[in-house]
C-alpha cells in the first residue's frame, strides 16, 4: 500500500486556476463518494481551503491513482486535464506524510503559522471519517496530523505571530491608510473568515465597521461584537456609497460585485477613491474592476508579501516544528511498516492456540478426574506461559519490519515457527472470501500472507 497526495496550491497555481477547484462545504459529501467509488483508492481525504485543493489517498499503485486523480478532478470540477495537469503536484509515501504534517501546522500555508487550517484539516478528516472513506491507516495518520499541529502552536512562539489572510487583509489597508478611525469599512461576508476580518479591522481601530452577508441574523451576530451595522447584500446597496474600504471573504459561486455595479457605484462617489480586498476564492469582485479610475482592487495573492517582516521569527519557531514532524514521521511509518507482519502475528497467535488446545486435550484424556476448577486453573495458566513464549518473537519481528531485509526477516520468520499452513489458510478459503468486502486493511492482510507464503515457498 502506498499513501499519495495529488493537489495544487498557491504556490504552483494562480487565484484563478484555483478558484476553479473551490469546493462549497455541501459538495464534500458527493465529492468524497464519487472518489471513493474510483477502483484504485482504498481510502480518501479532500482538504480544499482557499489556498489549496489537495486529495490523500490510500493506493496499491500511485501511478493508476494518479491517472485516476486527474480524471476525477477533470469530471468533478469541469475542466480539460490539459488545463490544469501542469499546476499539480504529486508526493508518496513519506514525502506525503511530511506534506501532512506541515499543511495541519501551518508550515506549508502563504501565511507561516496561521491555525485557521487546522480546523480545516480536521474538519475535512472527519468529514471523510463519517462518509467512511478513511480506513485504519488515514484514520491513525490524519489523528496523528490533527494532534502534533496542536502540539506544535503550544509548545513554540510560532502562534505569537501567526495570522491568517483576513489578519494580512487588514494589514494591506493598514499600510494603504495608515489608520482605519475615520473610515468606513465593509465586511462582505460573516463566515470564520469575515469574523477574523471585523475582529483585527476593530483591533487596529477600526470603529465604523459594517456587515454585509447573505442572511441578516449571522450579520447581526458579528456586527454586534464590534457596535457595528448590519445589512443583507439588498440593504446594503445605498450603503456602499459611503464605503472607503470593502473587504470580501463570502462563499458565493457568482461575483457579488460586477464592474457595471461599481462603475455605477462610482459615479454616485464622484470617483471618491475605493479600496477593495477580495480574499475570497472563488473571487468576489470581478477582476476587471481593477480598471476603473480611483478603484484599487487587491485578490489574495497580492497578499504574500504584506506580513513579510514576521515571516524570519515564525521560520525560527518552523525549525522546530520542523524537528517534531521528522519524530512523527518516523513514528508513523513505524507504525505502517508493522502492518505487514499483522499476518504473521496472527498466523502465530493461531498456532500457539491450536498447540494449547491440543496439549489441553490431552491433558483431559490422560488425567479425566480433574475437576472443571483445577481444569479452569490449569488452562489459564497455561495460555499465559504461551502468551509470553510468543511475546518476545512477536515483539522483535515488528521492529525487524522496519529494518531494509524485512521481507528476508519475515520469511525466515516463518520458517522458524512453521507458519506456512497458517498463512496459507488466511491468504485463501473463507478469509479471502470475506475479504473481498473487508475493509482496505483486512485486504491488506490477505495479501501480505500471499506473499509470505510465496516467499518461503521460493
Amino acid at each position: 500500500m502506498h499513501i499519495v497526495v495529488v493537489g495544487l496550491n498557491y504556490r504552483t497555481s494562480p487565484v484563478e486556476v484555483r478558484e476553479r477547484f473551490a469546493l462549497a462545504e455541501e459538495q464534500f459529501s458527493d465529492a468524497l463518494t464519487k472518489l471513493k467509488a474510483t477502483m484504485s483508492i482504498m481510502e480518501c481525504v479532500i482538504v480544499a481551503t482557499c489556498n489549496r485543493t489537495e486529495i490523500y489517498a490510500v493506493v496499491e499503485r500511485p501511478q493508476i491513482c494518479g491517472h485516476d486523480v486527474r480524471w476525477f478532478m477533470e469530471q468533478w470540477f469541469g475542466l480539460p486535464r490539459e488545463q490544469f495537469t501542469s499546476h499539480l503536484y504529486m508526493y508518496e509515501d513519506q514525502q506525503a506524510i511530511e506534506h501532512l504534517f506541515k499543511v495541519a501546522s501551518g508550515l506549508d500555508s502563504m501565511i507561516i503559522g496561521e491555525t485557521q487550517i487546522l480546523g480545516q484539516v480536521r474538519s475535512a478528516f472527519l468529514t471523510a471519517q463519517s462518509l467512511k472513506t478513511t480506513g485504519k491507516i488515514f484514520n491513525m495518520l490524519f489523528k496523528q496530523a490533527v494532534t502534533l499541529a496542536k502540539r506544535a502552536h503550544s509548545e513554540t512562539k510560532i502562534g505569537e505571530l501567526a495570522v491568517s489572510v483576513s489578519y494580512a487583509a487588514v494589514e494591506l489597508g493598514k499600510h494603504i491608510f495608515g489608520s482605519f478611525n475615520d473610515k468606513n469599512v465593509f465586511v462582505f461576508g460573516a463566515g470564520e473568515t469575515g469574523e477574523l476580518t471585523a475582529k483585527h479591522l476593530h483591533s487596529n481601530g477600526a470603529t465604523k465597521i459594517q456587515v454585509v452577508n447573505r442572511t441578516l441574523e449571522k450579520a447581526q451576530e458579528v456586527a454586534a461584537q464590534f457596535s457595528g451595522v448590519a445589512y443583507t447584500f439588498e440593504q446594503a446597496q445605498s450603503a456602499l456609497e459611503q464605503a472607503d474600504i470593502m473587504i470580501s471573504s463570502t462563499a458565493s459561486k457568482q461575483y457579488i460585485l460586477t464592474r457595471a455595479d461599481v462603475e455605477s457605484l462610482m459615479r454616485k462617489r464622484r470617483n471618491k477613491p475605493l479600496f477593495m480586498i477580495d480574499i475570497a476564492v472563488p473571487r468576489d469582485f470581478d477582476p476587471s474592476i481593477a480598471d476603473i479610475d480611483n478603484v484599487f482592487l487587491y485578490d489574495i495573492d497580492d497578499l504574500k508579501d504584506i506580513v513579510e517582516s514576521n515571516l524570519a521569527q515564525r521560520k525560527q519557531e518552523a525549525i522546530k516544528i520542523e524537528a517534531m514532524i521528522k519524530e512523527e514521521i518516523e513514528q508513523f511509518v513505524s507504525w505502517y511498516q508493522t502492518l505487514g507482519v499483522v499476518p504473521l502475528i496472527r498466523a502465530l497467535h493461531s498456532k500457539a492456540a491450536d498447540v494449547h488446545e491440543s496439549t489441553m486435550d490431552s491433558l483431559t484424556k490422560k488425567l479425566p478426574d480433574l475437576t472443571d476448577q483445577e481444569l479452569k486453573v490449569i488452562r489459564k495458566l497455561t495460555k499465559s506461559m504461551v502468551n509470553q513464549m510468543i511475546q518476545e518473537p512477536v515483539e522483535r519481528i515488528k521492529e525487524m519490519a522496519g529494518e531494509k531485509r524485512a521481507d528476508e526477516a519475515m520469511a525466515l520468520f516463518t520458517q522458524l515457527f512453521d507458519l506456512e499452513e497458517e498463512l496459507a489458510e488466511l491468504a485463501s478459503g473463507q478469509d479471502m472470501k470475506e475479504a473481498q468486502n473487508a475493509a482496505p486493511e483486512r485486504k491488506a492482510i490477505v495479501r501480505s500472507a500471499k506473499k509470505l507464503a510465496a516467499l518461503v515457498r521460493s
